[in-house]
């Protein structure tokens, strides 16, 4: 179980980073309403720049700590829970405009990801 959930922290936050740091100005199938871009996608959701940045910043971050945790173990669990919550706003945000279900599918995939690592995380505690 040690591996999977190495794997899915690893997965998670390489993903994460890919679409914030790299692919932030390209078009996706997986983007809200018809944006091109991650800001125009926030202005279909009705979120301004500045929770642009702020979202932004937390999955940068949440992404981060994620891969911390293979040096630092206390930062799995906070890392993972707020990718968690973040993914759940997504998910919102794609219901909120009616997108069809290929768009909610990488942040589901990121919810549950998120959710099993936090569970195997806290599994191997009480083992």
């Amino acid at each position: 179980m040690k591996y999977i959930k190495e794997l899915l922290m690893l997965v998670v936050s390489l993903l994460v980073l890919n679409v914030w740091l790299l692919r932030l100005n390209n078009a996706t199938i997986y983007r809200g309403g018809d944006a091109l871009n991650m800001i125009q996608e926030f202005a279909v959701y009705g979120l301004s720049e500045t929770m642009f940045y702020i979202i932004g910043a937390l999955k940068v971050l949440s992404a981060t700590g994620l891969l911390v945790g293979f040096f630092y173990k206390k930062s799995i669990v906070p890392s993972a829970s707020l990718i968690a919550v973040l993914m759940c706003g997504a998910i919102v945000m794609h219901f909120r405009v009616n997108d069809e279900a290929i768009k909610f599918l990488p942040a589901g995939l990121m919810l549950i990801s998120s959710l099993v690592i936090v569970y195997l995380d806290r599994k191997t505690i009480t083992d």
